[in-house]
């Protein structure tokens, strides 16, 4: 029985930690995907630039446990 309790508290741990939460970002279509140990940030920016026009930017940013390891936004 103590077995069944400790492996549902690490099934529900892992839940918490490792599924994302997405959110929606007002900037031109961003989508960054929210969990407790990384996040994910699918970049769609529409960016103001001086008097040039605009400049959209898109890519992918990873963080995990805040550091970033992958950025490619160009």
């Amino acid at each position: 029985m103590r077995k069944k309790v400790v492996t549902g508290i690490c099934i529900l741990l892992a839940i918490v930690l490792l599924i994302p939460i997405p959110m929606r970002l007002k900037d031109g279509g961003t989508v960054v995907y929210h969990a407790v140990l990384y996040q994910v940030e699918d970049v769609h920016r529409l960016c103001a630039v001086d008097t040039a026009g605009d400049e959209y930017l898109e890519g992918m940013i990873v963080r995990i446990l805040g550091m970033e390891v992958y950025n490619s936004v160009e």
